[in-house]
């Protein structure tokens, strides 16, 4: 099947792919933050506290992301869109890493 130059690109079940895989990504994250949450309550471990909880807002910031990449995607119908959501995703995680290395480094010099 050929097809025109100008021609919207059908951007079939793509979207809701894309869409569905950042979720499961998410979850899997949040599952490993409740693994190492756990790990932090019957340890009282403040590295494995602070691995939570980073790994717990990054999992907020990657369902976040996927939830906003379908939409861009599905209101695109078929037209490229501007990744303009990627940087204020990448801004968040590294507040959250940066908040949980400052907490670890705090906990371990008192």
């Amino acid at each position: 099947m050929a097809f025109a130059l100008g021609t919207a690109r059908d951007p079939g079940l793509q979207p809701e792919r894309t869409s569905l895989a950042w979720t499961r990504t998410a979850l899997a994250v949040l599952l490993n933050a409740l693994v190492a949450l756990r790990g932090a309550w019957i340890d009282g471990s403040a590295m494995l506290l602070a691995t939570g909880a980073m790994l717990a807002l990054a999992a907020c910031a990657l369902y976040g992301y996927g939830v906003h990449r379908g939409r861009v995607l599905l209101a695109c119908e078929g037209q490229v869109p501007h990744p303009a959501g990627l940087a204020r995703v990448a801004a968040l995680v590294l507040l959250a890493c940066a908040t949980g290395v400052a907490g670890v480094a705090w906990h371990l010099l008192h």
